[in-house]
Parts: structure tokens; C-alpha cells; sequence
């Protein structure tokens, strides 16, 4: 655990499988990553997650929201930016704005975190939102986001998720 003042869950906080068994739903295999080694794939370096393939890599200090935020670029890329996938998930402004809703959906779905703590630590990590905090974001102005989900297959119209890449 980090000593920061209001630290944001890590990948060590997470039971063994709890990642794991969420991403298995997108044939996506995560690769753990020895304690203080760099991360293959990883686009920012230090301790965050990084993509190869469907593969990805993760150290026990990674920020969960970090994890979670690489999965949902390999979930919301096209296929053909799936094939030969390495370090940058690439994507454009709409793209971004699915993968940070689809994050915190996806952390209702993580026993140990949730959606309230994932937003709670993307603020205390730094995502910048127009209406200030990601929670205000997600209830009040990410409804195109929602709309590019939904238009991709990858939720259903009650925002679910479908368990399904993006083609």
C-alpha cells in the first residue's frame, strides 16, 4: 500500500483472481509484474498497466484505475488496432471519454473496489473533467460516452456491460 495521504487502491489490494476472472470475459490474460521491474506495454512507465496483445501487465503497486484503463482501451479498440497491439493503445477523443465510463463501470464489477471508490481515485490520481470530479463527469456529462458505448456493442441501453469487444 502507497504511503500517500489519500492513496488510490493498488493491484495488491485486489484478491488473486478478482481482475483476472473480470477481464477472462474479454479473453484478456493479465501478467504479473515482480515488484520494481518495469512493466512491459506500459505507456507512462513507473507503475502503471501496461498492453501487449490481450495481455495486461500489472505489478502489485499498479493503480487499479490504472489496470482498469488499459483493459478498457484493449475493450474499446477497433480489431484492427487489437492485432499488434504494443505500449500505445492509441484511440481518439471519444474512444478516451468510453474508456474512462466503461472503467468505472467495469469497477462495479470488482468486489473490492466499485464504481464510487474507482471515481474517488481517478480524482486523487489527476483525471481532469470538465465539471471538476469524475463523479460529476459520469452522472452529468458523459452521456456521449455512453452513446459511443452503446453504439459499439460494448453495453447494452441500461449501461451494462456486454461482455463484448468492440469489432
Amino acid at each position: 500500500m502507497s504511503n500517500e495521504p489519500n492513496p488510490v487502491m493498488r493491484c495488491a489490494d485486489l484478491t488473486a483472481s478478482e481482475l483476472a476472472s473480470l477481464l477472462a470475459r474479454y479473453d484478456m490474460l493479465i501478467e504479473s509484474v515482480p515488484e520494481k521491474e518495469e512493466i512491459t506495454g506500459s505507456f507512462w512507465g513507473d507503475a502503471e498497466a501496461g498492453l501487449v496483445d490481450n495481455r495486461l501487465f500489472v505489478r502489485p503497486d499498479t493503480p487499479v484505475h490504472s489496470a482498469l484503463h488499459e483493459a478498457c482501451h484493449y475493450i474499446c479498440m477497433d480489431r484492427e488496432r487489437r492485432t499488434g497491439l504494443h505500449t500505445d493503445a492509441g484511440g481518439d477523443y471519444d474512444e478516451e471519454n468510453g474508456v474512462c465510463y466503461l472503467q468505472i463501470l467495469l469497477a462495479a464489477h470488482l468486489p473490492s473496489v466499485g464504481s464510487d471508490r474507482l471515481m474517488q481515485d481517478m480524482d486523487s490520481w489527476g483525471y481532469s473533467f470538465r465539471l471538476g470530479s469524475t463523479r460529476a463527469w459520469f452522472e452529468r456529462d458523459a452521456e456521449d460516452a455512453r452513446e459511443w458505448l452503446l453504439t459499439h456493442g460494448i453495453i447494452d441501453e441500461n449501461a451494462h456491460p456486454s461482455w463484448q469487444l468492440r469489432e
